[in-house]
């Protein structure tokens, strides 16, 4: 897994740098297409034997590196998790926190399931082994603010500004608990738990399973701690005939590959291995790296964030780009 390192990073640099010209274009689908391709392309470049295990597009209907595609161009067989941009409203609107993200592991290392809604709940390694998502999230923050040796107003929790959450913001809010609602991106939001200059303590959000899964190969090798549960589209959007075909094929999706909807998946049932290798480069400005920018002479700079597993080590990885 080492080995593939440097091309790791150098394919989320791809996928950024052909969505960056396209940032507050308005079309979300042509992001995704241009990064889509500028993926496919580097992936299929890389000495490995790739099967896209979890993957972006289903739900919205977007361009997608498809569940079950193989990629590569021959050697260690791998299993990939992939969401080549993971905010395309953010990078449509001009708004924070874009990423190109992508996950490696070993073949059969991570969690196999559609493209669908995930219920989250991540913390940081000192508030490891305080989070049961069976549990209500009133009784988890109890939880982690007593892990942290914090008061419930001293406890800070981040998620996403969506309606969805509106009754998990008024229920911490209730307790004392800060919440910072941001307005998408909930890779960044759930590394920003284990990251040493984060101020935030516990990510509770629903947002996509290929996020989840991603984040979790992240937060094992930052040694953080995360559960994980799938939900069908009525539980995440509310009942309507449309809604519930969508979830009924869900659950034969679910039932054909193995997994469970509304199973609570801990973090070494999400990611089986030590052996990942994540990588983040960052379309716009950002929390955990800042975005894309253009010099005088006409480079362009990106920040990559590359965590590597086998020796825990994570990277800030900044290149200039000569065109």
């Amino acid at each position: 897994m080492k080995t593939l390192a440097y091309d790791i990073f150098r394919t989320t640099e791809q996928a950024a740098m052909a969505a960056w010209p396209l940032l507050g274009c308005g079309n979300k689908n042509l992001i995704d297409g241009v990064a889509v391709s500028a993926m496919r392309e580097a992936l299929n470049q890389m000495i490995m034997q790739g099967s896209i295990v979890i993957g972006e597009g289903e739900i919205d209907h977007a361009p997608m590196l498809y569940i079950g595609e193989q990629l590569g161009a021959g050697g260690p067989p791998v299993d990939i998790a992939v969401d080549p941009i993971e905010g395309t409203r953010m990078v449509a609107m001009g708004q924070a926190n874009a990423l190109a993200v992508i996950a490696f592991a070993p073949r059969g290392m991570l969690l196999h399931a559609p493209d669908m809604y995930m219920r989250k709940l991540v913390v940081g390694a000192q508030a490891k082994g305080s989070i049961d998502l069976r549990q209500s999230l009133a009784d988890n923050l109890r939880c982690v603010a007593a892990k942290l040796g914090k008061s419930l107003n001293e406890l800070r929790m981040i998620t996403l500004d969506k309606p969805r959450h509106q009754q998990a913001i008024e229920q911490a809010n209730a307790l004392g608990v800060k919440v910072y609602a941001i307005a998408d991106g909930d890779v960044a939001a759930s590394l920003m738990t284990c990251l040493s200059n984060s101020q935030v303590d516990v990510m509770y959000c629903i947002g996509g399973a290929p996020e989840g899964v991603i984040s979790a190969c992240a937060i094992r090798a930052l040694g953080g701690d995360m559960q994980a549960e799938l939900i069908d589209f009525c539980q995440a959007k509310g009942e309507s005939v449309a809604n519930r075909e969508i979830a009924i094929m869900e659950h034969q999706r679910c039932q054909q590959m193995g997994v469970n909807i509304n199973q609570v998946y801990s973090l070494t049932e999400l990611v089986r291995s030590e052996q990942i290798i994540f990588s983040a480069t960052g379309i716009t400005q950002g929390d955990i790296v800042t975005g894309i920018k253009e010099k005088n002479g006409g480079q362009l700079q990106t920040q990559t964030l590359l965590i590597n597993g086998l020796d825990n080590t994570c990277n800030i990885i900044n290149s200039l780009h000569y065109r």
